[in-house]
C-alpha cells in the first residue's frame, strides 16, 4: 500500500475498515482497463481481492465499484487469499508474483515511477 502510512492502514484495517490501492491502467487491443486491490477485515481474516473493471469512466462517472468487471467470472473481483493480520494481508497485496503478467507490468511501472500519479 503505497499511499497510506503504514500505521494507518493497521489502523484502519484493526477498526474494521477496509482499504484500497489504486494499481493503474491496463489496456488490449480491444478494451481498456483499471486495477487495484482491496483488503476487507472479514470473519475469516483479511481478504485480499484484486479487482479488474472496463474503463469506461469519465468526467462525470468515475466510481469504479459501478463499472462491469473485465472477466464476467470475477464479478466482485479475484480473491488472492485471506490472511489473520494486517500486514500480512499488506504484504499478500504488495506480492507482484500473485499478479497477473499484465498487472505485474502496471505495478513495476508505478514502482518506477514513483511518487503520486498525475492527474490529466
Amino acid at each position: 500500500m503505497r499511499y497510506l502510512v503504514e500505521s494507518f492502514a493497521v489502523g484502519a484495517l484493526k477498526r474494521g475498515q477496509g482499504i484500497e490501492q489504486f494499481l493503474g491502467r491496463s489496456a488490449t487491443e480491444n478494451l481498456a482497463g483499471v486495477w487495484w486491490v482491496s483488503i476487507e477485515p472479514t470473519k475469516r481474516g483479511f481478504v485480499v481481492t484484486l479487482h479488474a473493471v472496463e474503463d469506461v469512466g469519465g468526467e462525470h462517472f468515475c466510481d469504479l465499484l459501478e463499472f462491469p468487471p473485465l472477466d464476467p467470472d470475477y464479478e466482485f473481483g479475484q480473491e488472492l487469499g485471506a490472511v489473520q493480520e494486517p500486514l500480512a494481508a499488506m504484504a499478500l497485496a504488495e506480492d507482484p508474483g500473485l499478479m497477473p503478467d499484465h498487472v505485474q507490468s502496471v505495478h513495476a511501472f508505478s514502482v518506477l515511477k514513483g511518487g503520486r500519479p498525475t492527474h490529466t
